[in-house]
């Protein structure tokens, strides 16, 4: 295997990610920046890890992406985390909803 192949397939693709606000009312918005055209899954996870609603499963072209979910009677008050993965990186952001 070439070392250009092992470098590319190390890069990361999801490389950045804004879950604001960080005290959620009754909406949510999720920044994400896409090196290249992958499938993406948004999840709201309760602090044991169990899956709580999804906000989104698609798939996301390269670049950055801005989504606003209603989370409006959706969610207890509480600590919750955002899942986001794309493709097979996992990123998790802490939020809190009152």
């Amino acid at each position: 295997m070439s070392s250009k192949s092992s470098a590319a397939k190390n890069e990361k693709n999801l490389t950045f990610i804004k879950v604001s606000p960080s005290t959620i009312d009754d909406q949510i918005t999720v920044v994400y920046k896409l090196e290249r055209e992958s499938n993406i899954s948004i999840k709201i996870m309760d602090l044991l890890g169990n899956e709580v609603t999804t906000l989104a499963t698609e798939r996301s072209s390269s670049g950055e992406q801005t989504k606003t979910f209603s989370i409006a009677n959706r969610l207890s008050s509480g600590i919750y985390f955002v899942r986001i993965v794309a493709g097979a990186e996992t990123s998790v952001k802490r939020i809190s909803v009152l």
